[in-house]
């Protein structure tokens, strides 16, 4: 059967599969008695095993039945969790994710078998229950996965059904056709979570040999879950039942399948009566003693399902690149609208009908709550992000032999997906930074009056137009001094400036490229790549980092991200009849300023206002635009704000608030870091978008 058409959904389901075992495991190294969790373990083990054998990923699905067994064992009371069997769990993650990124990259998972992690399993079972470790040879020959669904064929032994009228024609056109008609039992393994999804590809796998013609209990029924763990169905076909058993088989999750040919004479002479309910329905294929003694077995705990209609999955998964697409659609759209606007507002123009207004202002409308509904569609938790850092700060803490802990809060906090699978690597980098350089060993906190095991915070929040994520630890924090001595020491700077630096520009200097305070180059930080490209990613998505400090209590890293990178509120400027945008997110306000106000600080223009001190940008000669012959009295100063900095932006005059679309500029000019794209007005005019956060 060919399964590439699922690949996407595998990844992502694995990916979700993995997740899941990583907490759980991270919860059994604190509750190793937790029952629920070991159950969830085991069940996420099997989802995985049957998701692989389903793909065909041999390697993925030995491993994982493997995993299985070990929880079994627990399950069964028979071993306990401790340290050591969290640690080779944790090995077989890691092992699982390589496989994944293999699958990822070239759609096979590779050659890797991890025999020495399934040796550690097996030895750990083995010497958990008092035995001699396995040998190794004694696990070569395991390619196959321990059981396969059996298939019982050529016993005539059938319950009585009765056929609708529907089903009755179906039989008749089947052997006027001279076709085959095969009954199927199929057994679903207990402990399946999607029985509909799994009944489905068994129908998939048959219809290349035929059509089905009769379905125990309805096709409706199946597709609701109105089932217990078996359903049944005839299929008319021109093959040989060897042909198609295997395709049936080669589904997951199938605990047995009963199969035989049957004779159409048997049905059509039957009364017509309405298909039976769920509850009346009976198995019409060959069901033979083994298969009854199977439904008996089954665990006392799997209960039959109610008639009731569950309630359906709410969520579906689209490709990032068909919300794209879509937004592209809704930017062009108002950009036409905004091109219907200027139109309906152009000096001269001749549209005072009240209607066409009233139908401006409604597109309008219409084009934000658009708008507004497709980045809700995009905007996904952070959460997928931050789940895997619990995991990665337990093994630093061994790593670094340092005792910590990492508590995080606001993981619900909802970022542009584009942003949140961009944002991982920089905050792993600030994780990583406060294990290594930030926590103090626990001889050294003890001294200092501290709890021995050291804590790291990683908190999100959405503030405005902006989700805030904040890296923090009570560590040593930065030692000034130290920064100041190594810049010094670099040349970076002379130590007649480092006398007249304030503690945030030297603090600053360690975002500068190939800085860094490491006394030794670790895998874990400090290799001169740090900082500087935890920097220009973030200010790459639109956003900014800053830090703050105390020597002897810690740090706090504060990442400012734009909740979407697409269509923005923009105040127009003129500057020399040239119109520019600035992002409304990050003024503050505008202020008319008297020229005679303007004080200097360090040969610097600045001006007073409600107690700030704020230095004025000219955007003329930023923007390298010939100076006005004449100075006015009064200038026109847009106040922005980037985290506790403020500038003025003068400009000569104000447009007004619009929704603009932002179109990147390309590779050739993407250097110029004030202009942070540009958008189309609705003359058709291209007006470029200053970035506050590059000119402060």
């Amino acid at each position: 059967m060919d399964v590439s058409q699922y690949l996407e959904i595998f990844i992502d389901e694995t990916n979700e599969h993995l997740q899941n075992l990583s907490d759980c495991i991270m919860t059994l190294e604190k509750e190793p008695d937790n029952s629920d969790t070991i159950n969830e373990v085991f069940r996420a083990a099997h989802s995985l095993k049957g998701m692989a054998g389903t793909m065909g990923f041999k390697r993925m699905q030995r491993l994982t039945h493997d995993m299985e067994d070990v929880f079994q064992e627990v399950r069964s009371d028979k071993i306990k969790v401790n340290s050591q069997m969290i640690d080779i769990l944790f090995e077989c993650l890691d092992a699982l994710d390589k496989y994944l990124e293999c699958v990822r990259e070239t759609s096979e998972e590779g050659t890797d078998d991890n025999e020495a992690i399934i040796k550690e399993l097996n030895d750990y079972i083995s010497a958990a229950e008092g035995g001699a470790p396995a040998k190794k040879e004694e696990k070569e020959p395991k390619e196959e996965p321990k059981k396969e669904p059996p298939v019982q064929a050529g016993e005539k032994k059938f319950l009585d059904i009765e056929l609708s009228a529907n089903e009755k024609e179906a039989f008749q056109n089947a052997k006027e056709a001279g076709k085959h008609i095969y009954g199927f039992t199929v057994m679903i393994h207990p402990d399946c979570l999607l029985k509909a999804a799994r009944a489905f590809l068994v129908f998939k796998a048959v219809e290349d040999f035929g059509e089905i013609i009769l379905y125990r209990p309805s096709s409706q029924d199946i597709e609701d879950e109105k089932f217990e763990l078996d359903f049944s169905f005839f299929l008319a076909s021109a093959d040989t039942l060897d042909k198609i058993i295997p395709t049936a088989k080669a589904v997951s999750e199938i605990d047995m399948i009963a199969a035989d040919e049957v004779n159409a004479e048997d049905f059509l002479g039957k009364k017509e009566e309405p298909a039976p309910s769920v509850e009346e329905a009976a198995l019409p294929a060959a069901m033979p003693a083994q298969l009854e003694s199977a439904k008996k077995a089954q665990p006392a705990a799997v209960k039959k399902a109610g008639a009731s209609k569950p309630v359906t999955s709410r969520t579906v998964r689209v490709d990032i690149e068909k919300l794209d697409a879509l937004m592209n659609q809704v930017s062009e759209l108002i950009i036409a609208k905004n091109s219907l606007v200027s139109i309906s507002t152009t000096e001269g123009g001749n549209f005072e009908n009240q209607t066409f207004h009233e139908q401006i202002e409604y597109l309008e409308r219409i084009t934000t709550n658009l708008h507004e509904s497709v980045m809700k569609v995009r905007m996904v938790p952070i959460e997928s992000v931050v789940n895997k850092f619990p995991r990665m700060i337990r093994d630093l803490s061994r790593k670094l032999n340092k005792s910590m802990e990492l508590y995080m809060s606001g993981e619900d906090t909802e970022l542009d997906r584009t942003v949140v699978d961009q944002i991982g690597d920089p905050l792993q980098h600030l994780l990583r930074n406060s294990a290594d350089h930030g926590l103090e060993s626990e001889e050294v906190r003890v001294q200092r009056g501290k709890p021995a095991k050291g804590a790291i915070y990683l908190n999100a929040f959405q503030e405005g137009n902006n989700v805030i994520i904040e890296v923090s630890d009570d560590g040593n924090g930065i030692d000034t001094e130290k920064v100041k001595s190594k810049a010094i020491e670099r040349g970076i700077i002379t130590p007649e400036q480092a006398e007249t630096m304030s503690q945030k520009e030297i603090v600053n200097m360690l975002f500068m490229p190939s800085f860094s305070m490491a006394k030794k180059i670790t895998d874990i930080s400090g290799r001169g790549v740090g900082l500087d490209v935890v920097r220009s990613n973030i200010e790459t998505l639109g956003g900014d980092v800053e830090v703050a400090s105390t020597l002897g209590v810690g740090s706090k890293f504060t990442v400012r991200l734009p909740l979407t990178l697409a269509i923005i509120q923009a105040l127009m400027v003129e500057i020399r009849k040239e119109k520019y945008a600035i992002a409304l997110g990050s003024i503050q306000n505008i202020e008319d300023i008297p020229v005679e106000d303007i004080r200097f600080v360090e040969a610097k223009e600045v001006i007073h206002l409600r107690g700030l001190v704020i230095p004025i940008i000219r955007m003329d000669k930023i923007l390298d635009i010939e100076p006005l012959e004449k100075e006015p009295q009064s200038l026109t100063v847009v106040i922005v704000k980037k985290g506790e900095k403020y500038a003025g932006l003068v400009v000569d005059s104000l447009i007004g608030q619009q929704e603009i679309v932002i179109k990147s500029l390309g590779k050739f000019i993407r250097n110029n870091k004030i202009i942070s794209g540009a958008t189309i007005l609705g003359d058709g005019e291209v007006a470029l978008i200053l970035d506050a956060n590059a000119l402060i």
